[in-house]
This record gives C-alpha cells, sequence and structure tokens, in this order.
C-alpha cells in the first residue's frame, strides 16, 4: 500500500477515521485497500452516530436545567416555610445567600415584624401558627425609699408638738414566671404567665422627739404564686420593610397571689407608729384587664417600636385588712387606673445578635374608697430606662436580658431580668 495509513481513533463511543496520504490514487490497488465508497459508508454512519449523541447530550442539559430549576424553587419555599416558622437558615446557605444578595438590599419580608431584643412585656414577634412557645425568666429588682412622717401638730412654724417618724425602706423581690404562648394563627397568639415571688424589706424608723436614741430595724418577706395573668395578641396587618406593623394587646390579670389585705399589719412594733406588714404580699388584690396597641416600624437595620396600654382594675366589696387587734372594715376599693406608654429602637448586630434601648412611663391614678377618692393619695409616676440584649442560639433557643433604671423616686432602682424563649 503505497504510503497509505488507516487510523481509527474512539472518542466518546464515536470512531473516527483519519486518513493521511502522501499521494492518494483515483484507484486503490491490493485486497486490503478500501474504496471511497465504502470510506463515504463509513463516514456517513460515524456522522450519524455523532448527531444522535449530540442529541441524546442536548436532551439531558435540559432535563439537568429542569431538575436545578425545581431545586431552587423548593429551596425558596423551604426558605419561606422556615421564615414563617421563625427558624433561620443553616449557617453555610446564610453566607451563601448574604454573598448573593447586593448591597443595600432588605431581606426578604416574611409578613411577621422583626425580633428586637425584648425591654418590656410585650414581645414584638408573634407566635406563628401551630408552634408551642415555653419561657422561662427570673427578674430581680431593688430599690430604697426614705420617708418622713409627721405626727402631731403645730403652733408656729416650725415649731411641732408631737412625733417625727423617719422611716428608711430597702425591698428586694425575685420573680420566676414560666411564659408559655401558643399561635392560633399567624397572626394571633395566646399567652399564659405563671409567676413565683418572694420578697424581702428591711425598714429602719425611729421616732424623732422620743425618748429612744436607737434606731428600729424590722425584717418582713413573704413567698409564693403570684397573680397569674392571661394575655390575647392580634395583628391587624401585613406590614413590611418600612411599613409599620399594628398588634393590638388585650390582658387580663387575675388576684391569685396573697393580696395586701390578706397580710397582717402591726402598729405595736416599736418605731413603727403609723403600722407595718409582717408579711409581705404576692399579689394585688384585684382583678384587672388592660387593652393596648404596639406598633413595631422596621427601617433596616434598625425596628422602632412604641406601645400605649391602660390597666383598669375593677372594684372591690367589703375589702377588712388584718391587724394584730383584729380586723378593719375598709368598705370598697378600687385602685386608680394605669395609664403606660413606651417607645424605644432595637437595632440588629448580625444574623444572631440584636440590641434594645427604650423608656417606659406609668401614671397611677389615685385610689377610691367607698365611691370617694381619698384625700390622701396622689398620682404617682414611674419612669424607666431600659437596655436589652438578645441572641439567638438556633432556631429553637434563644437568651434575652434587659436591665432597667428607675427614673423617679417611685420606681424601683434597679430591674434585671434574664429570659429563655424555647420553640417547641
Amino acid at each position: 500500500m503505497q504510503n497509505k495509513l488507516i487510523t481509527y481513533v474512539s472518542f466518546t463511543g464515536i470512531s473516527l477515521i483519519c486518513l493521511t496520504s502522501g499521494s492518494v490514487h483515483a484507484q486503490a490497488t491490493g485486497e486490503n485497500a478500501l474504496s471511497s465508497e465504502q470510506i463515504k459508508q463509513a463516514l456517513d454512519e460515524q456522522t450519524r452516530k455523532l448527531a444522535e449523541e449530540k442529541k441524546k447530550l442536548a436532551d439531558q442539559e435540559k432535563q439537568l436545567s429542569e431538575t436545578r430549576k425545581n431545586l431552587d424553587e423548593s429551596q425558596r419555599q423551604l426558605n419561606q416555610l422556615k421564615a414563617q416558622a421563625g427558624m433561620a437558615p443553616p449557617v453555610a446557605q446564610a453566607a451563601q445567600q448574604e454573598q448573593l444578595k447586593p448591597v443595600g438590599q432588605t431581606p426578604q419580608d416574611s409578613g411577621r415584624p422583626l425580633a428586637v431584643a425584648q425591654i418590656f412585656e410585650q414581645p414584638g414577634v408573634l407566635t406563628p401558627r401551630g408552634q408551642f412557645t415555653l419561657e422561662p425568666s427570673l427578674q430581680y429588682s431593688y430599690s430604697t425609699s426614705n420617708r418622713l412622717s409627721l405626727v402631731g401638730y403645730t403652733v408656729i412654724p416650725s415649731i411641732l408638738i408631737g412625733l417625727i417618724d423617719v422611716r428608711e425602706v430597702k425591698r428586694t423581690s425575685y420573680i420566676a414566671t414560666l411564659t408559655t404562648r401558643y399561635g392560633i394563627t399567624n397572626r394571633f397568639e395566646i399567652e399564659a404567665k405563671i409567676p413565683y415571688v418572694y420578697r424581702y424589706d428591711s425598714s429602719i424608723g425611729r421616732e424623732v422627739l422620743s425618748d429612744t436614741t436607737t434606731n428600729s430595724v424590722f425584717n418582713s418577706d413573704g413567698k409564693g404564686l403570684g397573680d397569674i395573668e392571661l394575655t390575647g395578641r392580634y395583628q391587624f396587618n401585613d406590614g413590611g420593610a418600612n411599613n409599620p406593623f399594628y398588634i393590638g394587646t388585650l390582658r387580663v390579670k387575675t388576684r391569685t397571689g396573697t393580696d395586701p389585705f390578706e397580710v397582717k399589719t402591726s402598729t405595736s412594733i416599736q418605731g413603727f407608729r403609723d403600722g407595718i406588714e409582717t408579711e409581705l404580699p404576692t399579689g394585688s388584690g384585684f382583678y384587672g384587664v388592660q387593652p393596648g396597641l404596639t406598633v413595631l416600624y422596621p427601617s433596616d437595620p434598625a425596628v422602632f417600636f412604641g406601645s400605649l396600654s391602660y390597666l383598669y382594675s375593677f372594684e372591690r366589696n367589703n375589702v377588712e385588712q388584718k391587724t394584730d387587734t383584729g380586723t378593719e372594715d375598709l368598705g370598697s376599693i378600687q385602685p386608680g387606673g394605669i395609664f403606660e406608654f413606651n417607645f424605644g429602637m432595637g437595632l440588629a448586630l448580625n444574623e444572631r445578635s440584636s440590641f434594645s434601648i427604650g423608656y417606659d412611663q406609668s401614671s397611677v391614678g389615685k385610689i377610691k374608697q367607698n365611691g370617694h377618692t381619698l384625700a390622701n393619695t396622689v398620682v404617682v409616676e414611674l419612669a424607666t430606662l431600659s437596655l436589652g440584649f438578645a441572641h439567638q442560639f438556633d432556631s429553637k433557643h434563644s437568651l434575652n436580658i434587659s436591665i432597667g433604671a428607675g427614673l423617679t423616686v417611685d420606681t424601683p432602682d434597679i430591674t434585671l431580668t434574664v429570659r429563655m424563649p424555647m420553640n417547641l
């Protein structure tokens, strides 16, 4: 065979015939020589097989593209479900989404308020439908107050005939609370709060202008079940980025705790002429209902919030106060209403942590006895500046710490609260 080389090369199941010849004659000679017609048929066959393989490859690429599209759609739906359930995506996935997210783009709206560090009673995020949340908490508060009581009369200015009662009271309380919340719908949740209260007071008293030159110290405490509370919350609108959320609240307060009229008041303790409680109450002694409205305004990366509420306490008839000499009939008693407002800002530090600062003020009305306002009562103003920090460990566990500083003499000096919400 004259300078003719026939090479068969196999690549991806397709045989290619390469012919290299120094000179190709019009007619082949010898037994093993291939005719031009046979070569043409072989090339046509290989061309047909190559076209079939290309078609199969195109079909496989089309199926792969459709599979990827279905996976992306499934992942998107899964992320939406996780967002509605309050679950954060896995760390690697969240990081990947964060890398693909353009600078300045707000997070995808889930139709629910954003979570901020809880520093007041109302939470910012409602419980999703069908989800049960258990929240144990512990609150510590400490306050001091000084009291000056003049028992006597004056004949000329600055001259007192009688006694001056000077008293300093240091109050410490611990309240362990178990709170449960359940989402009826994505916009409506119910809550039950069961507190256990321990209180401890130290009173230092002294009667000036009397024959005593020493202070009298009296310690008293009280512990037991507090007032159980039931609350319902409803989100009126969808809200979203740069759109406020409006949440209505209705809270009912019972009087399951030991009320102030059930504990004994003694007037025979040296240094305390006007009486002192020998045991401290753990409840208020009155049923109450408190409607309120909360507004949250998300503005990435901050969330602004505020609320208004009014606590109405129902009148209680045939009230009797226990004393060391028997019981005293007080008739009907109705505490003054409490108007409360607060506002603040929550700032997201990262995907899991947030910081909040807020101001809370309450105005406590005057007490009524037998339908008449008591002449010796005044409106009490309570003001607190609060700071809070929240951290989410995973989709089910988080930690919330808040601290409040009293800004008026009637407000506790310091209040420290630790909460651990758990989604079950």
